[in-house]
């Protein structure tokens, strides 16, 4: 069953919005990826004193972003090929898929809004027991803390310098 005319426009149209929008799942994943595995941010991350760890709640939201970017990218394809297909099948699983990734998206949303003040609660709460550690007169308290500190000083010196180059 070809198209012709005005309704093979709107083919090539949905194709090509389609298209851009796997483009833009292919970079949320991305920088999900990136977030995940840029040194900085992993070395902040896995750091621990004693057998305290560095709250997961991070680690978490980037998970979220990855399976986001990842059904972004798997439903513009559904997109694409459904609309060059012109199958109502696949176009139809797009627009399921894509209500649902939308519900989830705006629930992650509200969520990481919600949560933002405990995220940044907890990690600043493992800051400062590191603190306290490092200023501990005991040398093994010390040790263990004083590369936590280490990497949280080299972590917001980095953010800075960075800031400080966008500038300009």
């Amino acid at each position: 069953m070809g198209v012709e005319g005005c309704t093979k426009c709107i083919k090539y149209m949905l194709f090509v919005f389609n298209f851009i929008f796997w483009l833009a799942g292919g970079v949320i994943l991305g920088v999900a990826l990136w977030l995940r595995h840029e040194p900085t941010t992993s070395n902040l991350l896995i750091q621990q004193i004693g057998d305290k760890q560095v709250p997961a709640t991070f680690y978490i939201g980037i998970y979220i972003i990855i399976a986001v970017g990842a059904v972004m990218m798997f439903v513009g394809f559904l997109g694409c090929y459904g609309a060059i297909q012109e199958s109502q099948c696949l176009l139809g699983t797009f627009f399921a898929c894509l209500v649902i990734l939308f519900a989830c998206e705006v629930a992650a949303g509200i969520w990481g809004f919600v949560n933002r003040e405990q995220v940044s609660k907890e990690i600043k709460q493992f800051y400062d027991e590191a603190y306290e550690q490092a200023r501990s007169p005991k040398k093994e308290e010390y040790e263990k803390a004083r590369p936590v500190i280490k990497v949280f000083h080299e972590s917001v010196r980095n953010f800075s310098l960075r800031r400080k180059i966008d500038y300009f």
